[in-house]
């Protein structure tokens, strides 16, 4: 069971391949939003049962009926990855109905150490990912992360061609925007960082973006042929087939990287008030390409786990990452050789 925001359960989805890849003959349910089910297409032996909070399964009346709804699939063991009030509850009737159950650590006091003002502790903490396989080995499934494998590049539907074209040459995606405003890297340095990536011509740009930030996106993009807003204008199924066939993504701490992560796409983020360092580093993704605000000059980063969170004085820490830095890197990343 994983609810919550997108990046959280797209963070589940490289877990859930490995075991499916690694226990074959072991059938998995997902319990989540509806809307994400595309993530969880294509891999074998899994089910996606929608999680109904409007309605069927709304409140606690509504987790008894989810219970109930779950029992008829003859479940022996359920994996909290979320261990929150709803998920602590029903897994609470699962193990008085004697199954095996097990949830994951969220870590709140280390992670609160790492962005505490004072006396902080500044040490990476295991990963979302291992923390979550974690939850599978106290199951009785140990899980191996170390070689992943991911789905093949999805087939560019015909309407999807109609707006991105063809791919002849290199794509990247740049998601720009992210739920809390210290995340977000400042729009007059993301109007150089673009300017500087469409100068090769041969390179298509996507952004992305909901459809409240289609004219931001469009001021990025003006006057540049190469470089494509495709928020609002294609539906999710879609996103996610583009978001397979880029070259690379460039996105802030936010969902847009872990779905490129998930599908084994090389990816770039930029962090400001937050830190890869909590564990959030997309997926079987490289530290030096996660470029952070500069602690020497701003030393109380990560100031939030989240970014939820405003420290006085740190509006600016996120112009610390200069846009030739982040061109330069990506730059390298496009030159290297796939892993």
């Amino acid at each position: 069971m994983r609810l919550s925001a997108m990046g959280d359960v797209a963070m589940t989805v490289p877990v859930l391949r490995a075991f499916s890849q690694q226990y074959p003959d072991i059938r998995i349910t997902v319990i989540s939003r509806p809307f994400f089910k595309p993530f969880f297409d294509g891999i074998p032996n899994l089910s996606f049962f929608a999680f109904d909070d409007k309605e069927r399964h709304k409140g606690f009346f509504g987790l008894l009926r989810l219970f109930r709804d779950l029992r008829k699939r003859d479940i022996d063991a359920f994996a909290d990855l979320h261990n929150v009030l709803r998920s602590v509850i029903l897994r609470t009737l699962f193990a008085f109905d004697g199954k095996k159950t097990a949830f994951v650590d969220k870590a709140r006091a280390a992670k609160k150490a790492l962005v505490r003002p004072d006396d902080k502790i500044f040490k990476p903490l295991p990963t979302m990912f291992d923390r979550h396989a974690e939850v599978f080995r106290q199951l009785g499934f140990p899980l191996d992360l170390s070689q992943p494998q991911f789905p093949a590049k999805a087939i560019l539907s015909q309407d999807l061609t109609a707006v991105t074209g063809e791919k002849t040459a290199t794509w990247m995606g740049i998601a720009p925007y992210a739920q809390y405003e210290s995340k977000v890297y400042p729009a007059d340095l993301m109007q150089q960082v673009v300017d500087r990536l469409s100068e090769d011509k041969e390179c298509r740009i996507f952004l992305f973006g909901g459809k409240n930030e289609v004219d931001s996106l469009a001021a990025f993009a003006k006057g540049k042929p190469n470089v494509i807003v495709v928020a609002g204008k294609i539906n999710f199924a879609q996103e996610l087939q583009l978001i397979s066939n880029l070259d690379l993504m460039l996105s802030m701490d936010s969902g847009n990287a872990h779905i490129a992560a998930m599908l084994g796409v090389k990816v770039i983020t930029l962090w400001g008030a937050t830190h890869p360092y909590a564990g959030f580093l997309p997926f079987n993704q490289k530290m030096e390409n996660a470029l952070t605000a500069d602690r020497s000059q701003f030393p109380k980063i990560p100031t939030s786990v989240y970014g939820n969170k405003k420290v006085p004085g740190y509006e600016k820490a996120m112009r610390t990452i200069t846009p030739a830095a982040i061109a330069d890197r990506v730059y390298s990343q496009l030159r290297s050789d796939p892993e």
